[in-house]
């Protein structure tokens, strides 16, 4: 029985390149959105961050502070996912590569990981500066 791919992807990264304009723009989506799908499928870290960011995303939008402080608010909650969607790929190919526990690959993981701390430090002291005097303002 011939079984069709969840997921159909180009032969070659050549194929994608070839593409011009708007060929190339809708592709890149497709492809956009089958990664975020598999992140939140296949990735627990991921599906955390997002929740964080939904929540954190529209306090920032209530903040009183300027439209400055809470673009750098929420751009630091999408940095984290971004951080982490690189993680997960860096694991993923690792994995591909050689199941094997091997210490290049533990490496590889390891400083993924220590991207995904620093993150989510830039995000958390981003937020204490520039919401954590509102938010005691308003709570007491």
């Amino acid at each position: 029985m011939n079984q069709r791919p969840a997921e159909p992807k180009p032969q070659t990264g050549a194929d994608l390149k070839s593409r011009s304009g708007l060929a190339r723009i809708s592709k890149a989506a497709i492809y956009s959105f089958y990664g975020f799908r598999a992140a939140l499928k296949h990735e627990h870290a991921f599906r955390q961050e997002l929740i964080l960011v939904a929540v954190l995303a529209p306090v920032a939008l209530l903040l009183p502070v300027s439209a400055l402080s809470k673009l750098a608010l929420i751009a630091v909650l999408l940095l984290v996912l971004i951080v982490e969607l690189l993680n997960s790929a860096i694991e993923a190919v690792v994995d591909k590569a050689s199941p094997e526990i091997h210490p290049l690959a533990g490496r590889a993981k390891d400083m993924g990981s220590a991207a995904v701390f620093l993150s989510l430090l830039l995000a958390a002291a981003t937020w204490g500066v520039v919401a954590g005097p509102v938010l005691v303002n308003w709570l007491g």
